[in-house]
């Protein structure tokens, strides 16, 4: 029995493979991201920022981590990863022999005729115990292996997919409280453009009542602050909104001791991230990590099904004791044994080894389409984000101006419609413009924020938690 099992080994560990030698495709983009810039705020990979790091709003990191913990989306992903890893350990056993300890105690009534033609009715019983090897298969085309490496390559996926999963849920939760700060801040916004408007009315009432206007400046300040109040309720179904996508995120209530929110303007983002190389991206990245594990196992799969086509040899034996009574049970003239080795060749399947086979192929091929569909949609982020980085900063300056030319002329108009100078379409104009040009702001601020967020998500950063103290560290030790 020991040279058994010894034969059985040796025999899984020699098998041959008939898995095709895996070359990864040449990554389908261009050598260098466009628009990229050298200055970078630290030598430290964007993947190797710290998530508390990038984000320095208390608030904001306070939310991350009730995500990490509370998400569906993620616990679901961690599921996964342990779904598959179960599933390659029970792919890897196959690959062992399955001995296990029987014991079996028979006993029957028998009917036999003798030569009178008399009916004897015989009670026998049987007891036995042994070890056994069941149907252990001996890999020698290697298909076990193989299915055995499309599993665990599967589980490798998983994980990486679990990661995955958490850099887009932080990513995800950054830009919905940067939207829910953008919700809110227009909110306030509208409030203090209703304020205006509704003093403006109120001037323009006493000088109806001053004779010094007419009704129609009345009726067009009244127009204005019925549009400032129905902006308001706009606003505030936007706050809502923004509010509950936040909370989905989350994945539980807010709680009310999270920190104060700091203002759009006041954000501490990390401003300038290496962007590297795009061969890069494939290091930091773990959705680039899924699918080229994805790609792996469907190459697996493919040896797996060549295999297929060759014989299959299996062995079933058994050692132990067999005896009619108890007492003599362990005795060595009782000892039994089996061995039934069995050997399976595949003759006429209607064609369906074939067809696995040219599935196993074809699923392969949309391996690599979506590997490199993947690797281009990883470049094209980062090019977007670069290209948000590189103008972002100029537009919200030339905003600013805008802003500034925008305050001038509501005063200057107001103050020439006191006088008389001009009429009250040139104010009702100037306070449109200067809340169309704050509005706009609050949108760039917000836009150029989740650039930034973006960028960082695109290069493979918030999978890891270290805050500044520690990058600091991590960079001084370089």
């Amino acid at each position: 029995m020991r040279l058994l099992l010894t034969l059985s080994l040796l025999g899984s560990l020699s098998a041959c493979s008939l898995t095709p030698t895996l070359e990864r495709p040449a990554a389908p983009v261009p050598a260098s991201f466009p628009m990229a810039s050298n200055a970078t705020a630290s030598t430290l990979p964007a993947s190797a920022v710290g998530w508390r790091a990038m984000f320095g709003d208390p608030r904001l990191q306070r939310l991350i981590d009730l995500a990490l913990v509370n998400n569906r989306d993620l616990r679901l992903a961690t599921l996964n990863v342990q779904a598959a890893q179960a599933q390659a350990n029970i792919q890897r056993a196959a690959r062992l022999p399955a001995v296990g300890l029987e014991g079996a105690r028979t006993r029957e009534r028998t009917l036999s005729t003798d030569a009178t033609g008399q009916t004897n009715r015989e009670v026998n019983q049987q007891t036995g115990v042994g070890v056994a090897l069941s149907a252990f298969e001996l890999d020698l085309f290697g298909r076990v292996r193989a299915l055995s490496d499309a599993a665990f390559a599967r589980y490798l996926a998983s994980e990486q997919g679990r990661d995955a999963a958490q850099i887009a849920l932080v990513g995800a939760v950054a830009e919905a409280y940067f939207a829910q700060r953008l919700a809110d801040e227009q909110l306030q916004l509208t409030e203090r453009t209703l304020a205006d408007w509704q003093q403006s009315l109120e001037l323009a009432r006493l000088l109806k009542q001053a004779e010094q206007n007419s009704s129609l400046d009345v009726a067009q300040a009244e127009g204005q602050v019925a549009l400032a109040e129905a902006d308001l309720e706009a606003r505030r179904r936007a706050l809502a909104q923004a509010d509950n996508a936040l909370q989905l995120l989350v994945g539980s209530e807010l709680p009310d001791d999270l920190p104060a929110a700091l203002p759009l303007e006041r954000q501490p983002l990390i401003a300038q991230l290496p962007a590297g190389l795009p061969a890069d991206l494939l290091l930091n990245r773990p959705d680039l990590r899924q699918a080229e594990q994805t790609l792996v196992a469907a190459n697996a799969d493919i040896g797996a099904a060549r295999a297929a086509f060759f014989p299959q040899i299996s062995l079933t034996a058994s050692f132990g004791h067999a005896s009619t009574s108890l007492g003599g049970l362990f005795d060595p003239a009782q000892q039994v044994w089996r061995f039934v080795p069995q050997i399976s060749q595949p003759l006429f399947h209607g064609g369906r080894l074939r067809g696995e086979l040219h599935l196993a192929e074809v699923r392969k091929s949309e391996a690599v389409a979506q590997y490199e569909r993947t690797i281009q949609t990883a470049f094209r982020e980062v090019a977007d984000a670069l290209a948000g980085t590189a103008t972002y900063d100029r537009q919200i300056e030339a905003q600013l101006r805008a802003v500034n030319a925008a305050e001038r002329r509501r005063t200057l108009s107001e103050l020439r419609y006191r006088a008389g100078t001009d009429g009250r379409l040139e104010l009702l104009d100037a306070q449109r413009q200067l809340q169309s040009t704050r509005q706009a702001l609050l949108e760039l601020r917000r836009a150029e924020i989740a650039n930034r967020v973006a960028l960082y998500k695109s290069l493979g950063g918030g999978l890891h938690e270290r805050d500044r103290a520690a990058i600091a560290a991590a960079t001084t030790a370089q």
